[in-house]
C-alpha cells in the first residue's frame, strides 16, 4: 500500500504548509498591534495643537496697594515715607502706567486731616518730579473712620499666572503614535509667565514711540538736495585702518 508520509515529496510540502501557517499567524498578530489614531489633523506624526493652547498663560488684573500713616501735627511725609513713595512710583511705571491710574486716597474729617493735606501736597510734587502726567493720577478724599487714617495708594496691574505642570496621564512607553505628550511645552509656558517683566505685553503689544520730527525734516531736506542723508562724522570720530 502506498503511504503518503513516506513519500519523498511529503517533507517539503509539510514544511511549506508550516511556513505558510507561521506567516499567517504573524500577520494576524501584527494586525492586532495596530492602535487607533486620534481624531483630528496630523502632520509628520505630530498634532497641530500649539502647546500655548494646551497650556495657556492666564493674565488678569490685580490691585497693588500701599498705605502711609500720617500722624496728627506732623509736617508731612518723613524721608523714609518719601523713599517708599518713590519706590512705589517706579513700580507703577514698570507696570505700564497707560493701563491704569494711580489713585491716592486722602483721609478726610479725621484728627490728622491737616497733616494728610500737607502730605498730599508733597505727593503731588513727587509725582511731577517722577514725570507723570496729571491725567495719570487721581486724588480722592475718603471719610476717616478712625484716628490716624492712612493715605492709600493703589493701581491695577497685570499679573501672569503660568500653567500647572508635571501631569503625565499616559504612559509614554506604551504610546507608539509619536505624538506630543500632555506635558509638552508646559515648562516653557510656566517659565515665560514667571520671567516676563510686564505681563501686559502678553495681552497687547506696546505702541511705538513717536518719530523724531526734527530729524525726519533734516533727512528729507538732504534728500531733496541730492545729499547723503547719513550723519556726518565729527573730528573726534576715528576709524581703525589696517596696515
Amino acid at each position: 500500500m502506498y503511504d503518503a508520509t513516506t513519500s519523498p515529496i511529503a517533507g517539503p510540502r509539510r514544511a511549506a504548509r508550516c511556513a505558510f501557517a507561521l506567516v499567517a499567524v504573524m500577520a494576524l498578530g501584527l494586525s492586532g498591534c495596530k492602535t487607533l489614531e486620534e481624531p483630528g489633523n496630523h502632520y509628520a506624526g505630530h498634532t497641530l495643537i500649539d502647546p500655548k493652547e494646551v497650556h495657556p498663560i492666564l493674565v488678569s488684573q490685580e490691585p497693588a496697594t500701599m498705605s502711609l500713616t500720617v500722624a496728627p501735627g506732623s509736617r508731612g511725609l518723613t524721608p523714609g515715607q518719601q523713599a517708599q513713595v518713590e519706590d512705589f512710583l517706579r513700580h507703577f511705571r514698570a507696570a505700564d502706567a497707560g493701563n491704569s491710574k494711580l489713585v491716592i486716597a486722602v483721609p478726610n474729617g479725621g484728627p490728622n486731616e491737616v497733616s494728610a493735606m500737607r502730605a498730599a501736597g508733597q505727593l503731588n510734587g513727587l509725582v511731577k518730579e517722577a514725570g507723570f502726567a496729571e491725567n495719570a493720577i487721581e486724588v480722592r478724599p475718603y471719610p476717616a473712620g478712625r484716628a490716624n487714617a492712612p493715605i492709600r495708594f493703589s493701581y491695577m496691574r497685570y499679573v501672569a499666572q503660568g500653567p500647572h505642570c508635571g501631569e503625565w496621564p499616559t504612559n509614554l512607553a506604551q504610546d507608539y503614535r509619536n505624538l506630543n505628550y500632555h506635558n509638552f511645552g508646559c515648562a516653557q509656558q510656566r517659565n515665560l509667565a514667571a520671567m516676563v517683566a510686564n505681563p501686559a505685553d502678553l495681552v497687547t503689544p506696546r505702541s511705538m514711540d513717536p518719530a523724531d520730527a526734527e530729524r525726519r525734516a533734516l533727512v528729507f531736506d538732504k534728500y531733496r538736495q541730492g545729499k547723503s542723508p547719513a550723519s556726518e562724522k565729527g573730528s573726534d570720530d576715528t576709524t581703525a585702518k589696517a596696515n
